[in-house]
């Protein structure tokens, strides 16, 4: 079974609306999408000029609403999350989609219920596969048509993913860097982290020990 996110030629993507949104770091301009095929709507947080042709500080994020908005620590997603905005508003410029595809693709309810399979011992890659999807069921093809929105051809991508890598790359989006964004590893996500690793080839190093906290997993 395939464990590469998928990336589909052709995405029915429109472009809605924008407004200001004020963070902790920067005041970034959100742009909303809308996947017509599907109905998902699908974010840009855009600082500074990002079309004049300089490769751009960026992140292609899926939403994670345990981890981004509920701060759950069994996996880094949240921490990735502000990481990048804050990189970003130390240069002063970048771009960070947000992609409404949780739990790698498998939906919000999946993913809970791969979180209890987890916890009867399958690792992350292990209970997708049980409940009847691939590992990773992301699709990237609509990172191009965002990207040209905004005039960007070239990306500092922050990732640990090779496969994000790779997919971006294939649509045409040149990736000049490699920035590492390795976060948040706890008691908690320790084995998803290595997991992530040995299984998907995440590039996790170096790996640091997880801290001792009261009533680990």
């Amino acid at each position: 079974m395939s464990q590469s996110a998928t990336t589909p030629a052709n995405v029915d993507l429109e472009y809605t609306t924008s407004c200001a949104l004020p963070t902790p770091w920067a005041q970034f301009t959100l742009h909303a999408f809308v996947e017509k095929s599907t109905g998902k709507e699908h974010l840009a947080m855009v600082l500074g000029d990002v079309g004049n042709g300089e490769p751009v500080l960026g992140r292609v994020h899926s939403e994670c609403l345990t981890g981004d908005v509920l701060f759950s620590q069994r996996c880094d997603c949240g921490a990735q999350l502000e990481g990048a905005l804050r990189k970003i508003a130390e240069e002063g410029r970048g771009i960070l989609l947000y992609l409404r595809q949780e739990g790698r693709g498998i939906g919000l309810v999946n993913k809970i219920r791969a979180y209890r399979l987890q916890e009867a011992g399958a690792d992350t890659v292990q209970a997708n596969v049980q409940l009847g999807f691939q590992p990773d069921q992301r699709n990237y093809s609509m990172v191009q048509p965002m990207l040209a929105q905004f005039g960007v051809k070239s990306l500092r991508l922050m990732t640990n993913n090779p496969r994000k890598i790779d997919a971006v790359g294939k649509l045409g989006v040149a990736v000049a860097e490699r920035v590492p964004l390795l976060v948040n590893r706890n008691a908690f996500n320790q084995h998803y982290l290595d997991t992530k690793a040995a299984k998907l080839g995440h590039m996790m190093t170096p790996l640091t020990p997880a801290p001792v906290e009261d009533g680990a997993l």
